[in-house]
């Protein structure tokens, strides 16, 4: 019963590794068949991350199971900086996503975005154009605009003002409300002949497929928005994590202990 603890560190840790091999498969051939610049990036992450649980994961099963002390505190030692990170994560989380909403637009389904709505910290992020360039290569690669085209293709602009868009098809794949655009297709809106617009966004769109309006503000607040619904889960789930994360370190301080009596026995 005194080495249960030890017992439960080798079988989590030894799942743990089933799962970084994966991970780091999935990164490693990203790196090689990455097309785009979402996919470049996220190889890194998957590496990073199924390197990082590969090591951990070694060394609790070793320390676990061969009663070497010293591997067993490198791997509290980790998990007790996991905990801080997840946990940092989790308060950043909730802190920079506090504000920003959509805006309700008179006779719509969908709302519009603007991105001063939004935390300065994520208008930074989305603003610096190394960031941009790759989250617009997301956004490409992944035919967002192309799916809203063909989704709505039929509609009529009665039809189409009644759609729920997500944020990011209203801010990336139409022009904004403000611009008064006529509409003849979902991605295909004429312009009016007073080109003096108060809003930028009117002058950045294009019917171009390649274009639409990625490079406008209410796109990067769409991706903003997007962000922030995706944080707001990620953290909500963060919290059930933490606490097995506590629970599974709580554990091996106990295998810890369980080492260091045998050792001195």
């Amino acid at each position: 019963m005194c080495h249960l603890s030890n017992t439960l560190i080798g079988i989590l840790n030894f799942f743990t590794f089933l799962f970084s091999i994966p991970i780091l498969w999935v990164g490693i051939w990203l790196s090689k068949h990455g097309a785009t610049e979402c996919e470049k990036w996220l190889d890194k992450v998957f590496i990073v991350l199924g390197v990082f649980l590969l090591l951990v994961s070694l060394a609790g099963l070793a320390g676990a199971c061969c009663r070497i002390s010293l591997l067993l505190w490198i791997y509290l030692v980790a998990m007790f900086l996991l905990i801080l990170v997840v946990l940092a994560f989790t308060v950043f989380a909730f802190v920079v996503t506090n504000k920003g909403a959509g805006k309700v637009l008179s006779g719509k389904g969908y709302k519009e975005y603007r991105l001063g709505d939004y935390s300065h910290w994520l208008q930074k992020r989305v603003n610096d154009s190394n960031n941009w360039k790759t989250m617009k290569s997301c956004l490409q690669a992944g035919q967002y605009c192309s799916v809203y085209q063909k989704l709505y293709a039929k509609d009529d602009v009665n039809e189409f003002n009644k759609e729920k868009l997500t944020p990011l098809q209203s801010g990336c794949c139409k022009p904004s409300n403000d611009c008064n655009f006529v509409y003849q297709s979902p991605t295909v809106w004429n312009s009016t002949a007073n080109s003096n617009y108060a809003n930028p966004d009117c002058r950045a769109w294009n019917n171009d497929p390649k274009v639409l309006c990625y490079d406008c503000n209410a796109c990067k607040a769409g991706m903003v928005q997007d962000i922030k619904t995706k944080w707001k889960k990620t953290a909500k789930i963060n919290i059930i994590f933490l606490i097995l994360l506590i629970i599974v370190y709580s554990v091996g301080c106990c295998a810890f202990r369980n080492n260091r009596r045998d050792n001195w026995k």
